[in-house]
Order: C-alpha cells, then sequence, then structure tokens
C-alpha cells in the first residue's frame, strides 16, 4: 500500500486546534484517497482502494466498516455500484481489515463537508484520511457510514472504477470512452456493435491512474439506490454460518471466565486462588489490576471455578456513592430556576430526570487473543478495528505492527464497542499474555456487560418558560446537567429569547456513547416541555408548534407529515391519547406520534407509533425503514422500563430479570414515511431514538392527565386523580 511514514504526514501538515490542518501545497498535490492500491493492483484488478473486478466479472468491494445489525456494508455497496453500473447479482462485500490503508476520515465529510468548496474536497479527504491513518480511526458511528463513506467515498470510488474500465475498453476498441454506455456490468459501443463485461478487461483498467474527480451520477437516473435490496449479511444470519466474536475455535483455545471490581475505579486488592485451580479444567487463576480471571478448557468450567473464588476489592473512595447522591449532585448543580423576562402573562417550570442506562447488547463482550514471542492475533468484534488493535498493543506494551486483528460480526453495538471502551479486547489480551503461547477466549457473562458498562449518562434539567396574553412564548430558557452539547439541546422553534446553559456534577460512574449519545436524554427534557408549555398556552401540541415553525420548513414539514399520517386531532376512546415530538440528530429530522391507552388501574399499552422522516435521500428503503422502526422499539424498551442504579458506588442490576426490555407482545405498530428533501444525506441508525420518549410521555398526558417528568415510565403512577 503507498504510505506516508509518520515523519512525512507531520511535514505535510499539523494537528492544531483539534483539528487537521494540511499544508497548502498538500491540498494542490495530495494523492487521491481512492488511489490506495497494493503493488499487485494491475493483476488482481483492483481498480480502487475499495473496489476489485475479477476475470468471473465479481465486483468485490471493501466496506471500511463493521457490521453489527445496521446493514450498512449492504447500503455502501449499493452506493458504489450505482455509480459503477454494477450488476448487483455479482457484488460482493468483504469488511476492509484492521490496516492503516482502510482508516476512515469521512467523519469529517459526514460533519458538514459537503460545504467544502469543490478544489479543496481532495485535499481535505486525503488530510482526514491521513489524521485517521495517524490516530487509528476505523469508527462505525455517529451515522456517519452512509452520510459520510457513502456519500464522499463510496460514490466517488465507484464512479472513478466506471471511468476506469470505460477507459480501457475504449482503448482496446480504439473508439471515444465518451461514446460508450454502462449497464449491469456490461460496457457498449453502439457505434461499432462491440461490447465486454467488466471482467475482462478488468487488468486493463486497474493499470490506468485512479481519477480523482469522476463525474457522479444524476440521481434522477438512480436504477440501484432508492430500491429496496435484500441485505447481504441476511441469508448466513439465518442458515447459521454467520460467525460472530463469540463463534471463534481454533486448536487449543481455552476459556476465561472474569470478575472485576464491583466499584468503577476500584482494584484487586486479595485472592487465594486455590480453591478454582483445584478444579477439573482450571488451567490458572491470573490476577489483573482491576479484576481477577479463570481459566479452564471449557467456559463453563471457568466459570464454576470463578464462583469459588473470594477476591477483595477496593472501592476507590466511591463506596458511599449513590443515584439518589448523583442526582442530589445535578439538583444542587442546577441551582434556581432559570430567570425570565418581566411582563409575562404565564410562566412555565418543570425539571426532568433520565436514568443511567447499559447497552445490553445480544452478544456480550468477547475478546479471543494468542500472544507470543512478541507478537498478538486478537479475534472480536468491534466497531473500530484499529483503534481495538492499539489498544491491545498498549495494554501488552509492544509495537501496534505486532498486533493482528481480525473482526467479526457485531452481535449489537449501540456504542458498547466503539474506542475507548475496549477494556474487554485490554483484558482478553492480559489474560492470553498470561497463558502464552495458548490462545485465550475471554467472555463476559451477561453479568459483567450490565454492571461494568460504559453507560448513556443520567442527566437532569430545569426549564423555565414564558408565555404572552395570547399564549405565544416569549422566552424558553434550560438549565441541564449530566451532559449535553449544541445539537441536543438546540430547538427549532421561532422563540425570539431561548438558551441553554450545561454545569457540571461529575461523578465515579463511567459514561459512554449510547444510540443517540446525548440527544436521547434532551430530546425527551426539551420536546416534553415544549409540550407543557402547548397545554399551559390552552393550545393543541400539534398546531402549538407548528405556528412556531415558519422558519423551519423542513421541521415543519416533518411535522405536519407525522400528524397526518396519526390522524391527528380524530376522536379517540376514553383513556387514549397522542403525543408527539420532533427532534433533528445526525443530520435527520424525525417527527414522532404516540399513540397510547391508558386503563383505570395505569395499566398501560402503546399501540402506535407513527414517524416522518426527513434524511435527505435513502439508499436502501427497506434498510432504512427498518433502521427506523428498530430505533423506536430501542427507545421505547428504554423509555418504558430500563434504568442503571447505584448503591453503594456499584451498579444494582444485573441481567435481563432486572434490565428488562420489551417483549414483542409490547411492541406496537409502528408506521413510516419518508420525506425527500435536497438536504444533505443524513444518519437513520440513531435519529429516530430522541423522539420517542416525549412522544410517549407526551400521549400519556393526553390520555391520563398524568405528567411523566422522570424516566423510566415505570416510575410514575398513571392512575387519574
Amino acid at each position: 500500500m503507498n504510505k506516508w511514514t509518520r515523519r512525512a504526514f507531520i511535514g505535510a501538515g499539523s494537528i492544531t486546534g483539534g483539528g487537521f490542518l494540511l499544508g497548502v501545497a498538500g491540498f494542490t498535490f495530495a494523492p487521491s484517497r481512492h488511489s490506495l492500491v497494493g503493488d499487485d493492483a494491475a493483476a488482481r484488478g483492483q481498480l480502487t482502494t475499495w473496489i476489485t473486478v475479477t476475470p468471473d466479472d465479481a465486483v468485490t468491494i471493501l466496506i471500511p466498516h463493521c457490521e453489527m445489525g445496521q446493514g450498512v456494508p449492504t447500503a455502501l455497496a449499493m452506493m458504489a455500484a450505482e455509480e459503477m453500473d454494477a450488476d448487483w447479482a455479482n457484488v460482493r462485500v468483504q469488511e476492509a481489515p484492521a490496516l492503516d490503508a482502510y482508516a476512515n476520515g469521512y467523519i469529517v465529510r459526514a460533519a458538514g463537508g459537503d460545504f467544502i468548496p469543490a478544489s479543496m474536497a481532495r485535499g481535505l479527504d486525503y488530510a482526514s484520511f491521513k489524521a485517521a491513518e495517524w490516530f487509528g480511526f476505523q469508527v462505525t458511528g455517529g451515522s456517519t457510514a452512509v452520510r459520510g463513506t457513502g456519500e464522499f467515498g463510496m460514490r466517488v470510488a465507484g464512479a472513478a472504477a466506471r471511468q476506469m474500465l470505460v477507459e480501457a475498453a475504449a482503448r482496446d476498441w480504439a473508439v471515444v470512452p465518451g461514446e460508450c454506455t454502462v449497464a449491469k456490468s456490461r460496457i457498449t459501443h453502439a457505434a461499432s456493435g462491440r461490447s465486454t463485461t467488466f471482467g475482462p478487461i478488468a487488468r486493463k483498467a486497474a493499470a490506468l491512474s485512479v481519477p480523482s474527480r469522476p463525474t457522479l451520477k444524476d440521481p434522477n437516473s438512480y436504477v440501484l439506490r432508492r430500491t429496496s435490496v435484500p441485505r447481504l449479511d441476511i441469508p448466513a444470519k439465518v442458515n447459521g454460518t454467520a460467525k460472530y466474536a463469540i463463534d471463534v475455535r481454533m486448536p487449543g483455545l481455552l476459556y476465561a471466565a472474569l470478575a472485576m471490581a464491583p466499584v468503577n475505579g476500584g482494584q484487586l486488592v486479595s485472592v487465594a486462588p486455590a480453591p478454582a485451580e483445584g478444579m477439573a479444567g482450571v488451567k490458572k487463576v491470573v490476577r489483573l489490576p482491576n479484576g481477577v480471571a479463570v481459566v479452564a478448557d471449557s467456559f463453563w468450567r471457568a466459570r464454576k471455578a470463578l464462583a469459588a473464588l473470594t477476591p477483595q476489592f477496593s472501592d476507590a473512595g466511591h463506596g458511599g456513592v449513590s443515584t439518589a447522591s448523583i442526582f442530589a449532585a445535578y439538583d444542587t448543580a442546577l441551582g434556581a430556576a432559570p430567570s425570565l423576562p418581566s411582563g409575562a402573562a404565564k410562566t412555565v417550570t418543570a425539571d426532568y430526570k433520565a436514568p443511567f442506562l447499559a447497552h445490553a447488547t445480544m452478544e456480550p463482550m468477547v475478546c479471543t487473543a494468542k500472544v507470543e514471542n512478541g507478537r498478538a492475533e486478537i479475534w472480536t468484534g468491534v466497531q473500530d478495528p484499529l483503534n481495538a488493535r492499539s489498544a491491545a498493543a498498549k495494554a501488552l506494551g509492544i509495537d501496534v505492527e505486532q498486533v493482528t486483528l481480525t473482526n467479526h460480526l457485531l452481535g449489537g453495538g449501540f456504542g458498547r464497542r466503539l474506542p475507548f471502551t475496549f477494556d474487554y479486547v485490554e483484558l482478553g489480551v492480559l489474560v492470553a499474555q498470561a497463558m502464552s503461547p495458548a490462545p485465550v477466549q475471554t467472555i463476559w457473562t451477561r453479568e459483567n456487560d450490565i454492571q461494568h458498562d460504559y453507560y448513556r449518562g443520567a442527566a437532569m434539567s430545569r426549564h423555565a418558560g414564558a408565555l404572552d396574553a395570547d399564549g405565544r412564548p416569549l422566552a424558553a430558557h434550560s438549565v441541564y446537567t449530566g451532559g449535553g452539547n449544541g445539537e441536543a439541546v438546540s430547538m427549532p422553534y421561532d422563540i425570539e429569547d431561548m438558551d441553554a446553559d450545561e454545569k457540571k456534577a461529575p461523578h465515579h460512574v463511567r459514561n459512554g456513547q449510547w444510540r443517540s449519545v446525548l440527544n436521547s436524554q434532551h430530546g425527551f427534557f426539551k420536546e416534553s416541555f415544549v409540550d407543557e408549555m402547548a397545554h399551559a398556552a390552552g393550545a393543541d401540541p400539534f398546531t402549538f408548534r407548528r405556528a412556531l415553525l415558519g422558519k423551519a420548513p423542513r421541521f415543519k414539514a416533518a411535522l405536519e407529515k407525522a400528524a397526518d399520517m396519526a390522524g391527528w386531532g380524530g376522536p379517540l376512546p376514553k383513556g387514549e391519547g397522542r403525543g408527539i415530538a420532533i427532534c433533528e440528530s445526525f443530520g435527520t429530522i424525525c417527527a414522532e406520534v404516540a399513540h397510547v391507552a391508558v386503563a383505570a388501574d395505569g395499566a398501560l399499552q402503546v399501540k402506535h407509533v407513527y414517524a416522518a422522516v426527513d434524511c435527505g435521500d435513502i439508499v436502501n428503503l427497506d434498510t432504512a425503514k427498518s433502521q427506523v422502526e428498530g430505533g423506536i422499539v430501542f427507545a421505547l424498551s428504554a423509555a418504558l422500563l430500563s434504568e442503571i442504579t447505584i448503591e453503594q458506588g456499584k451498579v444494582v442490576q444485573s441481567n435481563f430479570r432486572d434490565y428488562p426490555m420489551i417483549h414483542l407482545a409490547d411492541t406496537p405498530l409502528v408506521s413510516v414515511e419518508f420525506l425527500r428533501s435536497d438536504a444533505p444525506l443524513g444518519g437513520l441508525g440513531e435519529p429516530c431514538v430522541p423522539p420517542l420518549a416525549p412522544a410517549l410521555t407526551n400521549a400519556i398526558y393526553a390520555a391520563c392527565g398524568v405528567r411523566v417528568r422522570e424516566l423510566p415510565v415505570k416510575k410514575t403512577p398513571l392512575v387519574r386523580a
């Protein structure tokens, strides 16, 4: 692969102000991001970094993102194949290996790179790639794959491959490339009657220079995108041949079970290994800085032997911390209600709370490793293979080039397998190092997983709003603690006096990124408060919002669509209600309406959820709908039932019996409609999570008059006064 050395990297640009700045010359002469190919590219038919065509017409697309149930590899392959005019039946996908050449810097473009001038785009792409390579960045998260790698990477790579194939065919036929047409992997020159499929000319095409600015297709000419294409990963998942990290097997494999310090920050003080080491199949008790592992010839034996130990751990001084003490500190940090302008006809105040939440992925954390002679081989499932590779090297004290990491399908991620949460990899390689040269698979139990997560942060907010005599909002002020950012706390409404302020109240519970990040808490906070303001104004919650969206036409269109889908304003039986909410996150606007029924005894039924989504455009219609539906169900479990609590510094919950999810029978009908706009592509894996909780609790208020201000809903009795 064509690679810069770190010295050359530093010479060409610099890290400054938290961003990457490439030198002026670099913008002019930066190599094409898509021309990083092997020395044997021509022999193999490798046209661009990610696309190879073999003589049998197979088009193999390397995807620099993982598959964790979201269908991204299929969508990215569709974007490349569309620009290539490739026959979808011939397309194959593979996850790109954890190598520097497949570092992913397109998150920069996903965050607004469509506004970059064309003259600078090539330099920006290469600069962000080199920065990603430097930091070992190959992440799947933040709903950036399609709108970043797809839009600015795969489309360009596919168009470049098409141009190279056409050029090669035209040279063979001594014709003008512009006279050739392409459809379903066949190049045709109508005037001479000649045609060829991609395979026979792929090697000649691969010997040509990769164009850096190929012509992209007019979206109106798409034949593959905007259709429903079966996901490429589904057949193997159905027939059982799909391989997850927990499925890795090899000769001589040993298994490890872990017990970790129950209080975050705690360390292993002592453990007597004898009770475990005398049991059948046990190979060794391994002491770790913050835990102890038992290694045996089966996981059952390892776990059984671990239960025979009585390790002692410190609590790092956090043994007195509880959920109550954390929220008490939040309350103190928030202080008095935000001040409001004088002269308001009516004021509204409210506080809201959201708990810590675990990711609770279907597949718990697992890492298989073999450490021998200063080298390490790792098999795991992560959302950033390059970063996990670096974390393993650091834990072992070896150079990253001595580590090989093979990534597998993920049984869920939701942010738990992102960078800086690779404790399962770090612990796994340390256990394997202690057992060298035997390979060891370290498996987390569900209890390990729920009690040692990087949780969605607990949060609290305090709001104050002012209304004039006509019920129009004059001001909406909020203060929050537990984390937040501009996107999460911003609102699209035309209220002249709006602001949000953050207060700090640190605690020892480790937090991480959770599906939709901080938008899940703040979506509940801000859209609940807007609903309260609407009711205080004596206005319908939908018409109240719509009247404030005159300067935000995309929001207004989505809100109106969701209301129309749900039959907003139509009659409902007693005890039923509709609630509405709208949020923007990751470049996508989502409006949702929840329809609920609350029985006289407080029993709640969520009957239907309607979602109107503006993500600019879509790639795979079926997968897009699935992501919306999945986000809604994921958010519904969290809103209704899920909660992580702290007592004596440690997590109370341990498994699905006390950290429940909704069951299939409790899942509502979900209806999804997309609004196509001229906005840049937005994400879909996360944006439909934030509106669900407020739409749900607003519907509960409409149904029974009980205002839910603290999640999960199960904590609030819904019996009417």
